[in-house]
């Protein structure tokens, strides 16, 4: 799968999260985006910054954009939606604590992990109801489903659309459950969601 232009996620999108975050729920979906040259695959190694203390996993589903759109309906979201991935928000939590806004800590190279098999919508079938893990090291870590959405996904989508012009393979993520934590170095982690795959790194 050929790397997007951009990548586009939500920062707080579960009720679990927020409540673990101490965070108020938010009245629209609060995005920032990642850059392309933060993406890898299964398989690719995660490198640990020197310039960071904490490295967080986001276990979350992200869409693939089919074709180019602007301004979409909720209702028309699924027609401009080529399918879905796994994806890991690599997140070094320290700066973005120290920083205030995210893009230092979300912009490392290697960390966007996404999984290369696109599964179509039909195959899917309702993705806002769907399991979704972080394995760290075999033990489960974040374990919880996409009906604790705050936003479901054609409200994410219809509403980035009114914002930026999406085109052609353009991903965007949904958020990540509650149990973010850190990673070492040697550390195998897996993003594994129901009836979209799974995503299987090693940080280095």
């Amino acid at each position: 799968m050929p790397k997007p232009s951009k990548i586009i996620c939500v920062g707080l999108n579960y009720k679990k999260h927020a409540k673990e975050m101490e965070m108020e729920l938010p009245n629209v979906p609060l995005i920032f985006l990642k850059p392309n040259t933060s993406v890898i695959y299964g398989g690719d190694d995660i490198i640990y910054p020197s310039m960071s203390k904490r490295v967080d996993y986001e276990a979350e589903l992200a869409m693939v954009i089919r074709c180019k759109c602007k301004n979409i309906s909720k209702k028309d979201v699924r027609s401009y939606v080529k399918g879905f991935i796994c994806l890991n928000d690599v997140t070094a939590r320290d700066l973005q604590h120290a920083d205030g806004q995210w893009t230092r800590a979300k912009s490392f190279d290697t960390f966007c992990p996404i999984s290369s098999k696109v599964v179509p919508w039909d195959k899917v079938g309702n993705p806002n109801n769907l399991e979704i893990k972080a394995i760290l090291n075999g033990k489960v870590v974040q374990d919880s489903s996409t009906s604790d959405f705050i936003f479901d996904v054609e409200t994410v989508v219809s509403h980035i659309s009114h914002i930026m012009t999406l085109l052609p393979g353009d991903i965007i993520t949904t958020g990540t459950p509650e149990g973010i934590g850190p990673m070492k170095k040697g550390d195998k982690i897996e993003v594994r969601i129901e009836r979209v795959g799974s995503l299987v790194n090693h940080v280095i």
